[in-house]
């Protein structure tokens, strides 16, 4: 392995100061300007690194007239880092060879290849100065047009150059670094060469944006976005308007899904309007957000300014290829061959493009195209691997996977899969009519009967609903941990979903991955089936919204207490605003723009899909799904199975939302608007204001929800309870949906416990748990109160209710079991024995043998028999076993 200085390769980021050089040593070095231009072209040269351009410009033009080159350069940097690019060529005048590769990079940002390889030629048959970096600049060149082996080979020269006994300038070092950075597609450990080398030119230009910003995007190459934010925060503390460094910034708030990435790409350009990458982040932006138009805008004004730009090229052609333009998608990616016929770029695009989209087969098939255009496409090869294990084909999955990370360790995503791929022998199969499920090995006997019945029950339901159903086996995968769920959805840590459908697979966090009450793990596994349905039978080309609305429509249609609920925040953001129409519901979801807009956009794309069921029937979502299939858009659907265009379409949805609401909005009137950028005000409570004041604005807000509200929380605290009903009740009636633990209803249960009211007080548990599908403690408490009224049924839906949140409380099983057997449900009576044995009880030899009779008295003698036996097996005297024995054996002995 070949590496610029011994020992470098592996340094640590903390280790990467370079010796502090003179100015006087640095102006010393071969091809450096002498000490008396230095000078001169100090002042303008602070103007341009600190961004004052005009100054600059003045001070620089004059000096370029009167022929010095350096003079020369620095006014075209100051015109090109202000968009005026042809001024910039003014600025170095071709036959100049002191200038040469100065206006061949310009010409490369305008797209004119063949001028610009003339220019570098230029460059070096004349040895100017920076003929180095004319020589990176052609072999740049030639890896653009698919000339690997002959870059490649310019580029292992310039560790030569390093190697050499020459003191190298700071051009000549950002040179190495670049050439290094390339040569890191073989060799990733040469990428730690490169920061060193631009370390190095840091020092030898002092002031020089250039080095940092480099480090920067190096840094965001290698997915160091924290780093990456100090270098380009470095830059624009001194030049808050550098356009390459608010890119920087801009990029790297994409990486992190920042919403302020938009904004920061708009600054850059307010700078420099020419400005290709910034265009071109736009659209990708646009692209993810499903926004064709917007996204051509910006690829449109790309090319303009390079209509060579392999990147805008393959974007426009991403767009063509979604908006089915497909003969200028051919021309397209002919222009693109001849171009470049080994770029991945194109099918790189598309493959994220398509698994943005959720067409994960089609992301597979594109990224193999990529990988087999470039064998060392490591993104397109982690693409591959990522949609291969998306649809299931884990053992190709793994082995790209494998590949990709060989070629690229730096990637965390490639990373952290691996890791969780290996997690995987612990998982058990259990196979369904319709589902392969997998489940940790340590909680598969508990949970695998709950997830199958589920799941099963779901699917039933689901295929007579759509009267179709998708591709089976469903592949089912359960973890115990949040983070490796959200390492199978998205490669990293911190996802904050509870479950993701690729289709015909899906993956969730099981009950154990979180506090007991976070979440209703049954209703998820129902919400993702759904998806399964919704993908599969539109050829998974169903928007988004379209899917997730629908999904939480289902699970209301299952079960009344399931899926998301209005609240007083969403009727905030609703009323103010802050919420996207119908016709533009994506963007909640893609780009939202406040705290908690996500889950808000579910609740609102279901609250749609109420509305059309109820308009329209169920035939009408039938419609839209088949439409989807044949490749048709949402606009096309609404005119043709509604009759509404999109201004109809937002207009109608939003009536409906006003009348079913009118009371709950009417209620909450008088809370603050929410801004796009702020967080969601939280519910306004008592606070610190006193009783009188409190029942004075009650009094005079008899129609406000946190009015009263408020003022029965006050009443409670000061344990007023008798005078805290009545506020409290108006509460329920001003906002009868509203089940949040901050809410009336439990307060209610409160007050009637204490009156000795118990069935009222269970009755108030029961409606905040129909309100709220995880309230686990709601659940628990209700059965206690149920248990202490002898209302055996009222006991047993309630416990039913609590382990379908939270299933791994022994008592509440063996409860269950009793009061299954009581009322004669033998099926369930085995099921919660069962569950009591897998939760690994101090008395397994008893919990055997009432598993033993629970399977006996439900027809099941060959395994009550087993069951006897292993009882025995623990505890060959435990009499009750050796009764059963004898009574399973017809009394024999």
């Amino acid at each position: 392995m070949r590496t610029l200085l011994p020992g470098i390769s592996g340094a640590r980021r903390s280790s990467r100061a370079a010796p502090t050089l003179l100015l006087a040593v640095l102006t010393a070095l071969p091809g450096a300007p002498g000490l008396a231009a230095q000078t001169d072209l100090d002042t303008p040269r602070a103007d341009l690194f600190a961004g004052r351009y005009d100054d600059a410009e003045d001070a620089l033009r004059p000096l370029a007239r009167q022929g010095n080159a350096q003079a020369g350069i620095l006014l075209a940097r100051t015109l090109r880092e202000t968009g005026r690019y042809e001024d910039a060529l003014e600025a170095v005048p071709a036959g100049e060879p002191a200038v040469a590769r100065t206006r061949g990079e310009i010409l490369l940002e305008l797209g004119r290849w063949d001028e610009a390889r003339t220019a570098f030629q230029a460059s070096l048959d004349a040895g100017a100065p920076d003929a180095e970096v004319a020589r990176l600049r052609l072999g740049e060149m030639a890896f653009q047009e698919g000339d690997r082996e002959g870059a490649m080979a310019t580029f292992d020269g310039f560790i030569d150059l390093y190697n050499g006994s020459r003191q190298l300038t700071g051009e000549e070092l950002m040179a190495v670094a670049r050439a290094v950075t390339y040569l890191g597609r073989a060799n990733s450990a040469l990428f730690q060469d490169a920061l060193r080398a631009y370390d190095q030119a840091a020092e030898r230009l002092p002031g020089d944006p250039r080095p940092r910003i480099a480090v920067g995007d190096l840094f965001l190459s290698k997915y160091v976005s924290t780093d990456a934010y100090d270098e380009y925060r470095a830059v624009l503390e001194r030049n808050p308007r550098q356009p390459d460094a608010l890119l920087g910034r801009a990029r790297a708030q994409d990486f992190d899904n920042d919403p302020g990435a938009m904004a920061t790409a708009r600054q850059a350009l307010e700078t420099n309007e020419n400005l290709v990458g910034a265009h071109l982040l736009m659209a990708r932006i646009h692209l993810q957000a499903e926004n064709l138009e917007s996204a051509r805008e910006a690829v449109d004004r790309a090319l303009e300014v390079n209509p060579r730009s392999l990147e805008s090229l393959s974007l426009l052609a991403t767009i063509q290829y979604l908006g089915d333009e497909t003969a200028d998608y051919r021309a397209t990616v002919a222009r693109l061959d001849a171009l470049n016929p080994v770029d991945p770029g194109l099918y790189t695009t598309l493959a994220e493009v398509s698994a943005d989209q959720r067409q994960y087969a089609r992301a597979a098939d594109f990224a193999a195209q990529a990988v087999e255009r470039d064998p060392r496409a490591w993104r397109a090869l982690g693409v591959l691997a990522t949609n291969q294990l998306r649809i299931g084909e884990i053992a190709e999955g793994r082995t790209n996977m494998e590949a990709a990370f060989a070629g690229d360790p730096y990637n965390p995503w490639f990373k952290n899969t691996l890791d969780l791929l290996d997690t995987f022998e612990h998982f058990e199969e259990i196979r369904t009519e319709h589902f392969s499920i997998w489940i940790h090995e340590r909680e598969a006997e508990l949970l695998g009967p709950y997830a199958a019945a589920v799941a099963e029950a779901a699917f039933a339901e689901l295929r007579g609903r759509y009267g179709g159903e998708p591709p089976t086996p469903i592949r089912l995968e359960i973890f115990p941990s949040s983070a490796d769920f959200s390492v199978r959805t998205l490669g990293t840590t911190g996802l904050g979903a509870l479950g993701v459908s690729f289709g015909s697979t899906l993956a969730m966090d099981s009950p154990s991955a979180r506090q007991a009450g976070e979440f209703n793990w049954a209703s998820t596994l129902w919400h993702e089936t759904a998806h399964a349905f919704h993908l599969g039978l539109s050829d998974h080309q169903v928007p988004r919204w379209f899917s997730e609305g629908l999904a939480v429509r289902e699970q209301r249609v299952a079960d009344e207490r399931w899926g998301f609920r209005v609240s007083p925040a969403f009727l905030q953001a609703w009323r103010s605003g802050a919420m996207p129409p119908l016709s533009r519901m994506n963007e909640g979801f893609v780009r939202p723009s406040f705290p908690g807009q996500v889950a808000f956009s579910y609740l609102q794309a279901s609250l749609a899909f109420d509305w059309i069921e109820e308009t329209y029937g169920f035939q009408a979502i039938r419609e839209f799904l088949s439409g989807y299939r044949e490749g048709r858009t949402t606009e096309e659907l609404a005119e043709s199975v509604l009759g509404l265009d999109a201004e109809a379409l937002d207009e109608a949805f939003e009536g409906y939302m006003e009348e079913r609401f009118a009371t709950e909005l009417a209620s909450t009137a008088e809370l603050p608007a929410v801004g796009v950028g702020e967080g969601m005000p939280a519910l306004p409570g008592a606070g610190s204001q006193d009783l009188e004041t409190l029942r004075a604005r009650a009094r005079s807000q008899p129609g406000s929800f946190s009015a009263q509200l408020a003022l029965g929380q006050a009443l409670m605290a000061a344990d007023r309870m008798d005078e805290a009903e009545a506020p409290l009740e108006a509460a329920v009636e001003l906002f009868p949906d509203y089940g949040g633990p901050d809410g009336p209803l439990l307060h209610l249960a409160r007050i009637h416990e204490e009156r000795g009211e118990l069935a009222e007080a269970a009755d108030a548990l029961r409606r905040m748990g129909i309100l709220d599908e995880s309230a686990y403690p709601v659940h628990v408490e209700e059965a206690r109160l149920r248990r202490s009224l002898g209302d055996e049924a009222g006991e047993r839906e309630a416990l039913t209710r609590a382990v379908e949140v939270f299933p791994y409380d022994p008592e509440q099983h063996a409860r269950l079991a009793e009061l299954a057997e009581s009322a004669g449900e033998t099926g369930q009576a085995v099921l919660e024995r069962q569950a009591v044995l897998a939760l690994d009880p101090v008395d397994r030899a008893d919990a055997h043998y009432r598993l033993a009779r629970a399977l006996l008295a439900d027809g099941q003698p060959d395994e009550a028999r087993r069951q006897v036996l292993r009882c025995l097996e623990i505890a060959p005297s435990f009499e009750p076993a050796l009764e059963l024995l004898l009574e399973l054996r017809g009394g024999t002995s």
